[in-house]
């Protein structure tokens, strides 16, 4: 056991949250915010017969992450399909690079990114010919 099943992503702003990976990633959300006693959207990234899992954005409860400062928990990547129109999403709603696009050569393309809350996190586009 100690499976992955599910994420929290901690926000400030969780309308503009909802937006940024609504709009990047096509997830959906259920409003669980009764269930939770906080401000809680359960987050629906693919279908049940896709490989993944789902998760929620969350109303942070501390201060955001500040630029520079060390990773304090973990980064999740999502599967893409094309990275560049990815990567066009994410700078149009107002995400920005943290690590560039580079090669996993013979594997895939990897970038990581700073969502709209100040959040890291990652995408991969499989390609056996990236170099």
């Amino acid at each position: 056991m100690g499976r992955l099943i599910h994420f929290e992503i901690h926000v400030d702003d969780m309308e503009r949250a909802k937006t940024f990976y609504g709009e990047v990633f096509g997830w959906t959300f259920e409003d669980w915010s009764e269930y939770a006693g906080v401000p809680y959207f359960g987050a629906v990234t693919g279908s049940a017969d896709q490989a993944g899992i789902n998760g929620a954005l969350m109303k942070r409860h501390g201060d955001a992450p500040q630029p520079g400062q060390a990773m304090n928990g973990y980064s999740c990547t999502m599967g893409i399909e094309d990275y560049d129109s990815t990567h066009e999403k994410i700078m149009r709603l107002g995400g920005q690079i943290a690590l560039p696009k580079h090669a996993l050569p013979g594997m895939a393309w990897q970038g990581y990114y700073l969502d709209t809350e100040g959040n890291i996190f990652g995408i991969h586009q499989p390609d056996v010919n990236a170099k």
